[in-house]
């Protein structure tokens, strides 16, 4: 049940208390804002019918600069100093030391500023801890969770969740942790990542369904702000549903040149999205605009006579295969004709089945029998466009040369090893990029080409050279890296045939 008064206490204990500690607002008392009320209150109370706190894990993602750093310090000094907790541990906790002691720093700040709070504990910055006189502690962890056995923990701290490389840290602090303490609190804040297979991507998911009452958890507090993926990313009034706080603690004038510095640099759209939208995109920066793949022309019936350059990448045998055929037309436009192949085992162990089972029932994939791909099937589809299309060249990864490239050698196509390194890669690499953004490539909207369009991620050396990084890349980007090769090939031969110097001769001038 909700106890408004036990409520209304939580809130009018932050301004009386603590103050803001950076910007124009430093030295003044932390009224809350209104979203910031609305989760102490809930947080604060809503007690169950022995009197304790109903809410044990709250789950707060929102994005960059709305303030919640400064709440998840208020709360931490709040369980320290009010919550009658005798010896309370409470831990703030991130992917490094560093970034968790940004919630403190903020917290330590704060008990400078009250002399009733400091005179309560001691501060010692060297160790990044507040030490209550009653024997509570507000500290900082490392990122070695091997280390965090053991803790009686009263609440965790934990601040931007989407950093963390794996779930390690964030089980060792929440399984079990709090068993003897009578009310618990597990707080995390962030904003969203670009990880969808991470721990924090996982809380994302959980705390959305709690939110829709798709799953019930009454000790489950989620706190969403975020746009979702068919928001207008451009829209103000969408900026406006992200972010609670904005003409507060945000100008709309930093978010207005953001936001036009993400529609002139396509590769900032994605950090545009992720930290002033909270939206969990596919990568860290996207390379190819999706508005514009999406606006690229249709792809028309193939001309049998016309002639076909490809590339095959081949990745690893129980994943997905791609090869990519590319044909230049009379105007400078490119047709696409991608087809992937994978294990039929692989297909229904992956995390994301469904979205491969469509795409094989729509015949965007082909799958082979057993748990690696079949090549003599990669063999037989090649043989078969051969005989329906001129495949001048087929460029592959040369140092992923299999039995597959010597029988189709063996078949009568012209093979052609292909570097993946930056001296190969950066010139076609670029190319595609020119032509998604002139809108020169016929890609008929095939959805898996499209989705790896989506996830690519691309490395750049000093030299300004780009290629695809599969690594950093999250998702599959197998045919991407075919296109890339298939280009080179085609743009290499483009304008292939007699010279103009044997027809008209040389003019001398």
């Amino acid at each position: 049940m909700f106890n408004p008064e036990l409520a209304q206490r939580a809130i009018d204990w932050f301004p009386r208390y603590l103050t803001h500690t950076k910007g124009r607002w430093a030295g003044t008392p932390f009224e809350l804002l209104p979203w910031q009320k609305e989760v102490i209150g809930k947080l604060f109370g809503t007690i169950k019918a022995d009197g304790t706190r109903q809410y044990k894990r709250v789950y707060v993602e929102i994005p960059k600069k709305n303030g919640k750093s400064e709440l998840g310090a208020g709360i931490a000094l709040r369980l320290l100093f009010a919550d009658n907790e005798p010896g309370a541990e409470i831990y703030s906790a991130a992917s490094d030391r560093d970034q968790a002691a940004i919630v403190f720093n903020v917290a330590a700040e704060m008990v400078r500023n009250n002399p009733a709070l400091a005179r309560r504990c001691k501060i010692i910055d060297s160790t990044k801890r507040i030490i209550h006189n009653n024997g509570g502690v507000y500290r900082v962890l490392s990122a070695e969770a091997h280390t965090k056995h053991g803790f009686n923990t009263q609440a965790v701290i934990f601040d931007e969740l989407h950093a963390q490389p794996n779930r390690e840290l964030w089980d060792v602090l929440t399984a079990g942790s709090g068993d003897a303490r009578l009310q618990p609190i597990f707080f995390a804040i962030t904003t969203a990542g670009y990880d969808r297979h991470s721990i924090c991507f996982e809380q994302h998911e959980y705390a959305r369904k709690v939110a829709e009452g798709i799953v019930d958890d009454p000790s489950f507090l989620p706190v969403l702000y975020y746009a979702k993926d068919d928001d207008d990313w451009t829209d103000e009034k969408v900026w406006y549903k992200c972010n609670p706080s904005l003409d507060h603690t945000i100008s709309i004038n930093s978010v207005r040149e953001a936001c036009k510095m993400a529609q002139e640099t396509p590769a900032l759209e994605n950090t545009f999205r992720q930290l002033r939208l909270n939206q969990w995109v596919k990568q860290e920066s996207r390379f190819l605009p999706m508005s514009h793949w999406d606006a690229c022309l249709p792809l028309e019936d193939l001309d049998s006579d016309g002639e076909m350059y490809a590339g095959l990448d081949l990745a690893s045998t129980t994943d997905i295969a791609a090869f990519v055929m590319v044909h230049i037309n009379d105007d400078g436009t490119f047709d696409v004709m991608p087809h992937f192949w994978i294990p039929e085992e692989t297909l229904r162990t992956k995390h994301d089945h469904e979205m491969y089972a469509q795409w094989v029932d729509a015949g965007y994939i082909e799958t082979t029998p057993g748990n690696t791909i079949d090549y003599n099937a990669i063999r037989e589809k090649v043989r078969d466009l051969g005989e329906r299309y001129q495949i001048l060249e087929i460029a592959y990864d040369r140092w992923n040369a299999s039995q597959l490239v010597r029988d189709l050698e063996d078949d009568g196509a012209t093979m052609v090893p292909f570097g993946q390194g930056f001296q190969s890669m950066s010139g076609p690499t670029k190319e595609l990029l020119n032509l998604v953004l002139g809108h020169k490539i016929r890609h008929g909207g095939n959805p898996v080409l499209r989705w790896m369009a989506d996830n690519m991620v691309v490395r750049k050396d000093p030299a300004g050279n780009l290629k695809p990084d599969k690594e950093k890349s999250t998702e599959k980007i197998d045919g991407i890296v075919a296109l890339i090769m298939a280009l080179d090939r085609a743009i290499r031969h483009e304008g292939d045939g007699e010279s103009v110097y044997e027809t008209r001769g040389i003019i001398a001038l």
